[in-house]
């Protein structure tokens, strides 16, 4: 599913979104990963047949975002309460979804200049 037109921009566009694979501005991703309007981190552990756990956020906490787009692969799959409360007592916001979702709302709130990350399990 292609999420954007081609834009003129700096940064980090999530351009497209199939099962497995996800093309931020030019390249095709097909592990999990980590993105924001200005950082890609790609090897993000998190995969679809592990439960996320505390560790797997540690990495977006020194991101400087205010909200993470958490998307959990093919379904939509709830970290249990006590993984997603290591954002909050950093004072980040969660939203979890399926990672096409994710894909959808990290592109809207990048478009809008929000210091947002995506957390996208592929694969």
């Amino acid at each position: 599913m292609k999420l954007t037109q081609h834009i003129e921009t700096e940064g980090n566009v999530i351009r497209a979104y199939a099962d497995g694979e996800v093309r931020i501005n030019d390249s095709a991703y097909r592990e999990s990963l980590i993105v924001t309007p200005d950082r890609l981190i790609t090897g993000w552990p998190a995969g679809e047949g592990t439960p996320l756990a505390a560790e797997h956020l540690v990495p977006l906490l020194e991101l400087g975002v205010e909200i993470v787009v958490i998307g959990t692969g093919r379904r939509l799959r709830f970290p249990a309460p006590e993984v997603l409360a290591l954002l909050g007592r950093h004072g980040i916001g969660a939203e979890v979804m399926d990672t096409a979702a994710a894909c959808r709302t990290f592109a809207v709130l990048a478009s809008e200049g929000r210091r947002v990350a995506a957390a996208l399990v592929l694969g």
